[in-house]
């Protein structure tokens, strides 16, 4: 297993993570629909709108899943979805060299499958996913990433309605 390595903009990035004020808040419908809308959408049994906070990986919404809502970084797979441009696929966990031995891999929720889109704010800080998972392999296109962007669009603009509404 590999840990995912710190973004060269960790410092800026987890500033704008805070900005949000959205850290350890209740549960939201406006996400939970978007994140059940994903798991549907894919027909998985999993999906998470995630932030990656410093050492952890917190869940704003979550489908799918027991109650725990947080795991930590260095076993996350959102922790290295933050360093692509667009989205982290990975058909298969137990054939990737840096899930392979990951806990969430080899133990619950057992996942095989990860697509996640990045949560890029408008002004160029990426703050965690929208992303889906399964317990088993499967294939994801050019298509399905370009759908999941699309839900991922309507997280942000969510982030910022709710911004707004509290300030």
């Amino acid at each position: 297993m590999m840990s995912p390595p710190l973004p060269r903009n960790e410092s800026r990035r987890l500033h704008a993570l805070r900005e949000l004020l959205i850290l350890d808040t209740p549960p939201e419908e406006r996400f939970d629909r978007i994140s059940a809308f994903a798991a549907k959408e894919f027909d998985v049994p999993m999906a998470l709108v995630s932030l990656v906070d410093q050492d952890r990986l917190w869940s704003k919404s979550q489908f799918g899943f027991e109650e725990q809502r947080e795991t930590p970084r260095d076993v996350s797979f959102c922790g290295h979805a933050i360093h692509m441009p667009d989205a982290l696929v990975v058909p298969d966990a137990l054939k990737d060299p840096r899930f392979r031995e990951n806990p969430m891999v080899m133990g619950k929720p057992y996942v095989r499958f990860y697509a996640g889109s990045v949560l890029r704010l408008p002004y160029g800080q990426v703050v965690g996913t929208l992303c889906i998972m399964d317990r088993r392999p499967r294939e994801f296109d050019r298509l399905d990433v370009a759908i999941l962007g699309g839900l991922r669009d309507m997280v942000v603009e969510e982030m910022f309605r709710r911004e707004e509404a509290i300030s």
